[in-house]
């Protein structure tokens, strides 16, 4: 009842252009920290594929009617693999592909496929760290994101890569980035803006590949660089680099790009600061909106932080140009920006001990990208952080322990067509809950509605969308696989905006209760 009534406040207490409801519909999961991290969906066999790192296995799960309960069918034991565990699973029309990285996580990792009975069929090796796969549309080839790690000392550091699989043949072609080393004939063509920063590295073993999208026909995978703040394009068909492309920063000091910098305030205190954000996003997507292809980022930020090189500081340990920065007193108080986490790399721009710019890593937002140039169209500026504070503390940047370090974390992204609308989910990953924005205008996007995590539900990490027409349930689904609690929530999307121009307030209200009372739905949304 509780749930009922505090929904129907925030109902007519928010902006009253919703259009579209997320009715949580099923919570399953192995229950384990450090597991559910990313689950993928196989429409033919109606079976959802889950990562279990902590039992170092992929839990299959019967997805036939997750309305009805999601059992547990069968669980694939990677051990007799006698590699290091999964990091991705993928699927298409019965076949499941697992991204298993070494013991040795600097040598080459490889690929497992298995029938969705979970029988292996074969392996093939891949680059070091393969962190993230995914098919292609059509299912013919799969495309693996070999991250390349160093090791902790940073002695050994392995070349990142892309490895793409044929799948009816399982040939493997790996697409590395030695033509941009130093010295090679497209050194020149790598932007300055791409971050190359390890010791001693080359441009090849300094790439990091994160995360894969790939468009709609299929042609060109998009990857996330995520430490070097880039985006590679890569040719699928011919097995090459088209271009890599800086996404330049954000300017924390304009307006509508705030945020909370301190964790030691016990307060939420959004503002201008004068520094800059590198974007670096985890996970993206993309899709074609009007006839252009966008990709979609979820700005969440890293850094380097090993025992043998760490790029990490905070402000308050910095020297600042006091021509620059003369309140460099004020600005490094712990209530102000001196706790926030910085990187060193970048800022010293004259090589004296004074630095003259600050740079934090990650643009606490998602982004929307020319899928040709790399161009940013949209950016959501400082909406996660205002939205979220109305909620307070201890929800807001996990009880303002994040103020310092990336806030509210976006990490997993998705993006899906229901009826003539499209919408983008992004998880966050500290804070909780999914934003979801209408962005059928790319270049304006408008803030739909933030859903908080269930009960149960802890670190949202993968968010995936499946349609209507491959959904078990014909409405679209919302799937948020959580890493540190091992819980995968699965949502019916529900457009109602045909129904809400012909219902009174009376008739918003009952058809609000009756969704809730069908499903236990719990809408948290406010206003922007």
């Amino acid at each position: 009842m509780i749930r009922i009534v505090t929904a129907v406040c925030l109902l007519f207490f928010a902006n009253a252009s919703f259009a579209l409801l997320l009715q949580p519909i099923a919570q399953f999961g192995p229950d384990l920290e450090d597991s559910a991290e990313i689950a993928a969906f196989d429409s033919t066999s109606q079976r959802m594929l889950v990562t279990n790192v902590a039992a170092n296995q992929i839990d299959i799960y019967d997805f036939s009617d997750p309305r009805a309960g999601v059992a547990l069918l069968n669980s694939i034991d990677l051990s007799a693999l006698g590699e290091g565990g999964p990091n991705s699973v993928a699927a298409f029309d019965g076949l499941i592909a697992v991204a298993v990285e070494a013991a040795d996580p600097q040598l080459p990792g490889l690929v497992a496929f298995y029938n969705s009975d979970g029988m292996l069929q074969n392996t093939v090796t891949v680059g070091a760290l393969p962190d993230m796969l995914t098919f292609t549309p059509d299912g013919t080839a799969l495309v693996v994101a070999n991250e390349g790690e160093p090791d902790d000392d940073y002695v050994v550091d392995p070349e990142g890569s892309i490895s793409i699989i044929t799948v009816s043949t399982l040939a493997v072609t790996t697409v590395g980035f030695n033509d941009f080393n130093a010295g090679n004939p497209r050194n020149g063509e790598l932007p300055p803006g791409v971050r190359i920063f390890g010791p001693g590295a080359t441009v090849a073993q300094d790439l990091e590949p994160e995360f894969i999208t790939i468009s709609e026909d299929g042609s060109i995978a998009y990857v996330s660089l995520q430490e070097n703040n880039a985006l590679a394009m890569i040719d699928i068909p011919n097995a090459a680099v088209l271009a890599i492309t800086d996404l330049g920063v954000k300017d924390n000091s304009l307006p509508g790009n705030g945020f909370d910098a301190s964790d030691r305030d016990d307060a939420i205190n959004i503002q201008n600061w004068p520094t800059s954000s590198f974007y670096q996003p985890d996970a993206i997507a993309s899709a074609t909106i009007g006839g252009q292809l966008f990709v979609f980022t979820a700005n969440e930020g890293d850094t380097r932080d090993y025992d043998g090189f760490s790029e990490e500081d905070r402000v308050d340990d910095l020297a600042l140009d006091p021509a620059v920065f003369p309140n460099t007193a004020d600005l490094q108080m712990e209530q102000n920006l001196g706790r926030l986490s910085i990187t060193t790399v970048n800022g010293n721009t004259d090589g004296d001990p004074e630095f003259e710019q600050i740079f934090a890593t990650g643009a606490r937002s998602f982004g929307i990208r020319d899928g040709v140039t790399g161009a940013l169209v949209f950016d959501s500026g400082d909406d996660f952080e205002r939205i979220t504070a109305g909620f307070g503390l201890p929800l807001f940047n996990d009880d303002d322990g994040r103020s310092d370090n990336r806030g509210p974390e976006p990490e997993g992204i998705a993006v899906g067509q229901i009826n003539d609308q499209w919408y983008a989910f992004i998880g966050l990953e500290r804070t909780g809950g999914v934003m979801v924005y209408n962005v059928t205008n790319p270049a304006a996007a408008v803030f739909e509605r933030y859903v908080l995590s269930p009960p149960g539900d802890e670190r949202p990490e993968g968010v995936s969308f499946i349609s209507a027409t491959d959904s078990p349930t014909s409405f679209p689904l919302l799937v948020v696989s959580n890493e540190s609690s091992g819980t995968v929530s699965v949502f019916n999307l529900i457009d109602i905006a045909p129904a809400v121009p012909a219902l009174s307030g009376f008739g918003l209200v009952l058809l609000l209760v009756i969704l809730l009372a069908a499903g236990g739905l719990r809408l948290a949304r406010i206003r922007a």
